[in-house]
C-alpha cells in the first residue's frame, strides 16, 4: 500500500523540520512549505491525502489557505496547528471545514494519533461513497431505486419512494452514519451552492427524512448547531 502523502505548511523552519522528520519516521511522505502561498503552490502541483496548516503565517495564513483548497476539494482532510487557543479561532477553523485543531505545544504522539484517526475515517468514507445500498437501523435503503424499506421481524412492513434530493441527502447521511454531516458538504454536493435559501431547503428535506425514519425509535437525526446534522443509530441496531 502506498504511503500517505501529507502537505505540512509551517513558517517556523526548525519546528517544521522536526515535525516533518517525525512524520517521515512513521512512514508518511511529507512536503514542507514555509508559508501559505508556497503551500498553495505545492498543493496545486502535487497529490496529498491530508494537510496540516499552521494558522499564523506570512503572505497567506492557514485559514485563507484552507479556504482556497476548499474551493477545489471539499473532502481534503485538514488539521490546523496554532499557538492561539481562542474560542473564536477554533470556531473559525471548523467553519472553514477543519477536521481537527491542535494547540501548540502538543505531544507528537497526539498529532500522530489524530492523523491516523482522520485518515482511517476518510478511507471508510471513500469506500462507502461507492456503495449503492445501505442498512440504517431497521431500514434498507436502495439508493439507485430511491426506495427506503422498513423491515422488522424478517418482513417488509413499509416501503417509501424518495424524491431525487431526498435520496441524495439520505445517502450522505448513511455514508456519515453516527458522524457529523457538515451542512456545507450537503449543500454543495446536492444543491451546488451554500446560501441561506438552500440551507432552508435542506432543513425541509431533513424534516421529511425524520418522518420516513420515524418507525425505528433507535434512529434520530440531530441538529449540530453551527455545523450540520448527525444521523444517530444506536449501537447494535445498524445491521
Amino acid at each position: 500500500m502506498e504511503n500517505h502523502r501529507i502537505l505540512l505548511v509551517e513558517d517556523d523552519q526548525n519546528f517544521g523540520d522536526v515535525l516533518r522528520s517525525y512524520l517521515e519516521m512513521h512512514d508518511y511522505v511529507v512536503t514542507l512549505a514555509k508559508d501559505g502561498l508556497e503551500g498553495l503552490d505545492n498543493y496545486r502541483k502535487g497529490h496529498f491525502d491530508l494537510c496540516i496548516f499552521d494558522v499564523m503565517m506570512p503572505k497567506m495564513d492557514g485559514f485563507m489557505l484552507a479556504k482556497e483548497i476548499r474551493t477545489q476539494d471539499e473532502e481534503m482532510p485538514i488539521i490546523f496547528l496554532t499557538a492561539k487557543a481562542m474560542k473564536e479561532d477554533v470556531l473559525e477553523g471548523f467553519r472553514i471545514g477543519a477536521d481537527d485543531y491542535i494547540t501548540k505545544p502538543f505531544l507528537s504522539e497526539e498529532l500522530l494519533a489524530r492523523i491516523q484517526a482522520i485518515l482511517k475515517r476518510s478511507q471508510k468514507t471513500e469506500i462507502k461513497e461507492e456503495e449503492k445500498e445501505f442498512i440504517i437501523g431497521k431500514y434498507h435503503f436502495n439508493f439507485p431505486l430511491r426506495i427506503l424499506t422498513f423491515e422488522a421481524g424478517g418482513s417488509q412492513e413499509a416501503k417509501s419512494k424518495l424524491s431525487p434530493k431526498e435520496a441524495q441527502l439520505l445517502r450522505l447521511f448513511a455514508i456519515h452514519m453516527n458522524d457529523i454531516l457538515p451542512r456545507s458538504e450537503a449543500l454543495t454536493k446536492i444543491w451546488s451552492e451554500d446560501n441561506y435559501f438552500t440551507a432552508r431547503s435542506m432543513d425541509v428535506f431533513v424534516t421529511k427524512l425524520r418522518k420516513y425514519l420515524s418507525l425505528d425509535e433507535n434512529i434520530e437525526i440531530v441538529n449540530i448547531h453551527g455545523n450540520g446534522f448527525q444521523l444517530l443509530v444506536k449501537a447494535g441496531e445498524e445491521a
